[in-house]
C-alpha cells in the first residue's frame, strides 16, 4: 500500500449500525475514543468500574448519563498537514504524537466545529497559509483551536501560528465570517512551543472581542483562548447541580473553592446565596475568575492566586471556618500536602470533584485519615465513547 493510499485509508469516518450505533472507522487508529460497543454497554462497563473500585466506602449511585450521546465536545483542536498529493488535511496525532490521523467527521466533535475546520483546509492554499512543520520549521498554521457555546450561540476561532505574521488576513476573515455568520470572534495565538495542541502567551484579536459567553447554571462565563471550561456544557450542568446539591449550598453557606480555575463552580455557589473565597495557583485563570465574579454581579466571592494548602493553612492559623471545601483537582488528584491542610482546616463537609477515579480511591484513603468518610458517590458520564468516569463525591467530618 503506497502512503497516499495509506493516508486516504487513515481518513476518519462514522459509519451508522443498525439501531442507530455509529461507529468510527479510524477507531483504533485516532485514539480519540477508546470505547466502540453501543451506549448502554459503555455505560454498563462504567458502572461496573465505579463499584468494584468504590463500592468499599459506600453505596454507588446510579450513573447520570447523556440522552444523545455524540457532538458534544465544544473544544475541538485539529493540527494540519499534506498529503503524498499536496492536498491539505487536517485532523489529530496519534498517541504517539508522530502521525497524523486525517478527520472527516468525527462523532464527538460538535458539528459547528467540523464544518469550520473544512472551509479553512479549503482556504490554506489560495491564500498561502501552510501548515507548520515541526521538523523544518517552516509554515504559518500549527493548529486551531475552536471554542462554541450551545447556550448562546456564540464561537470563537483560534488560529495558533509560530509567529505574529498571518498573510492574507483580511481576505481570510472576510471568507470565513461570510461562510460562518456564527463565528463571534477570530484570535491569532502565537505560540512558540514545540509541544504539539499547546497555546502561546500572546493573543492577537483578528475579529470581535477575543472571547465568548456561555450560560451555566444560572450564571454567564467568558471564556477566553487559554481558559479551562469543561468540554461538555450538557453533562457539565448536571454535575455541577449534583454536586452543589451534595453540599447543600445555599444562603449563608461558608464555601472554600480549592482549585477554582476560571471560578465556574464557586461563581454559581455565591449566585445562590453562599459565602465563597476560591483560590487558584494558576494567575492567568485566578484573573478570569475576578472577570467572570464581576461579569455575574456577584460581591459575596473573592479569588485569591495562592497554592490552595498553603492557603488554607492560613485560614486555620487565622481562625477561619468554612462549612463546605468543595475540589475539582486535575487527573492526578490532591496531592497529601493539601489533604492535611483540608484536615487543619476542618471543614464540615467536603465535596470532591473527580476527572479520574483511580486517584479518587486513593484520596478517599487519604481523607479518611484527617477523619472524613464518604457517604455519597454519584458517577456522571461526562466523556462517552471514553473509559473517562467523572464523580462526585461527598464526604463528612466524623465527630471528634
Amino acid at each position: 500500500m503506497n502512503e497516499k493510499r495509506g493516508m486516504m485509508m487513515n481518513r476518519k469516518k462514522t459509519a451508522v449500525r443498525p439501531g442507530g450505533q455509529r461507529v468510527c472507522r479510524a477507531f483504533k487508529r485516532c485514539g480519540g475514543c477508546q470505547l466502540s460497543e453501543s451506549y448502554e454497554q459503555q455505560v454498563e462497563r462504567k458502572q461496573a468500574k465505579a463499584e468494584r473500585m468504590l463500592s468499599k466506602f459506600t453505596k454507588v449511585r446510579p450513573m447520570l448519563t447523556m440522552d444523545d450521546p455524540y457532538n458534544y465536545r465544544c473544544k475541538v483542536q485539529n493540527v494540519y498537514g499534506t498529503d503524498r498529493s499536496g492536498r491539505i488535511i487536517s485532523g489529530v496525532y496519534q498517541s504517539s504524537g508522530q502521525k497524523l490521523t486525517a478527520v472527516e467527521d468525527c462523532m464527538l466533535e460538535d458539528r459547528r466545529a467540523q464544518a469550520i475546520v473544512a472551509d479553512i483546509r479549503k482556504l490554506m492554499r489560495p491564500l498561502k497559509i501552510a501548515p507548520y512543520d515541526n521538523r523544518t520549521g517552516q509554515g504559518i498554521l500549527r493548529h486551531t483551536l475552536i471554542r462554541t457555546s450551545p447556550s448562546t450561540g456564540q464561537v470563537m476561532l483560534v488560529m495558533v501560528t509560530p509567529g505574529a505574521m498571518f498573510p492574507a488576513k483580511k481576505n481570510f476573515i472576510r471568507a470565513m465570517t461570510e461562510k460562518h455568520p456564527e463565528l463571534t470572534t477570530i484570535v491569532q495565538n502565537v505560540c512558540r512551543d514545540p509541544m504539539p495542541l499547546t497555546l502561546g502567551d500572546r493573543d492577537i484579536v483578528m475579529h470581535g472581542p477575543g472571547f465568548i459567553e456561555d450560560l451555566l447554571c444560572g450564571c454567564r462565563f467568558r471564556i477566553s483562548p487559554q481558559s479551562f471550561y469543561q468540554v461538555n456544557p450538557k453533562m457539565t450542568g448536571k454535575l455541577y447541580e449534583t454536586a452543589l446539591s451534595a453540599a447543600g449550598i445555599g444562603q449563608g453557606i461558608r464555601v472554600l473553592d480549592a482549585y477554582c480555575g476560571t471560578g465556574t463552580i464557586g461563581i454559581i455557589c455565591a449566585k445562590r446565596g453562599a459565602k465563597v473565597e476560591g483560590v487558584e495557583l494558576d494567575p492567568s485563570a485566578c484573573r478570569d475568575a475576578v472577570a467572570n465574579a464581576k461579569l455575574n454581579g456577584l460581591e459575596n466571592v473573592r479569588f485569591c492566586c495562592a497554592d490552595a494548602g498553603e492557603f488554607m493553612r492560613q485560614q486555620a492559623q487565622e481562625g477561619s471556618r468554612f462549612d463546605v471545601l468543595i475540589l475539582d483537582p486535575p487527573r492526578a488528584g490532591a496531592s497529601p500536602e493539601f489533604i492535611k491542610s483540608a484536615g487543619i482546616c476542618g471543614p464540615d463537609r467536603i465535596v470532591y470533584i473527580s476527572c479520574k477515579i483511580e486517584s479518587l480511591e486513593r484520596d478517599i484513603r487519604l481523607f479518611a485519615r484527617q477523619g472524613y468518610r464518604a457517604v455519597y458517590l454519584q458517577p456522571v458520564d461526562m466523556f462517552p465513547h471514553t473509559m473517562g468516569i467523572e464523580t462526585v463525591c461527598l464526604m463528612e467530618r466524623r465527630e471528634r
